[in-house]
């Protein structure tokens, strides 16, 4: 038996930049993550800038994954190897569920793009209060990589044979 066809729904996205230099007039990452999401006919719940600070990175995301207005986080830098790259410190904790693969996925599409450097890459992603989490390096060519790559059909409730879109909280009661 077939799953019945799925219509498009939009996310409430809500899209984080990590950085220390990084300002909303040269966030050329955070720019294209806002531009893909709205041109996919998502909806933009909140884009914010935070220094590379595990502290205020946690607290910004607890903040989203608590409210109602957020079904998804795409957060952009903070996950290199430098000692001030602690996204993947500061967000792991949240999560209920962790997404292995796309880590996984991620480096291997990205290994197309930049041969072994990709093992510095520390992306991940994760499931918490039924939001989904994705953090992507902070350069906008690894966005592009995440977003076409991987993101942009798990967040589209037409992509088969599965996707997120179910297991956010505001498509619970939408069912």
């Amino acid at each position: 038996m077939g799953h019945a066809p799925k219509e498009f729904s939009p996310a409430n996205i809500a899209v984080l930049t990590v950085s220390d230099t990084r300002t909303e007039e040269n966030d050329t990452s955070g720019a294209f993550l806002v531009d893909a999401l709205k041109s996919a006919g998502h909806h933009l719940a909140d884009k914010k800038i935070v220094i590379d600070d595990k502290y205020q990175i946690r607290a910004l995301v607890s903040a989203w994954i608590a409210s109602e207005d957020v079904d998804a986080i795409v957060i952009t830098g903070g996950t290199g190897f430098t000692a001030r790259d602690t996204t993947p410190e500061a967000i792991s904790v949240l999560f209920d569920k962790q997404v292995e693969g796309f880590g996984e996925l991620f480096r291997h599409i990205s290994y197309q793009e930049i041969g072994t450097s990709t093992i510095q890459s520390r992306a991940l992603a994760g499931y918490a209060n039924q939001t989904v989490i994705f953090a992507l390096p902070g350069s906008t060519g690894a966005c592009r990589t995440g977003w076409e790559g991987i993101i942009q059909q798990q967040l589209d409730a037409t992509h088969r044979p599965c996707n997120f879109m179910p297991h956010l909280r505001n498509r619970l009661c939408q069912r």
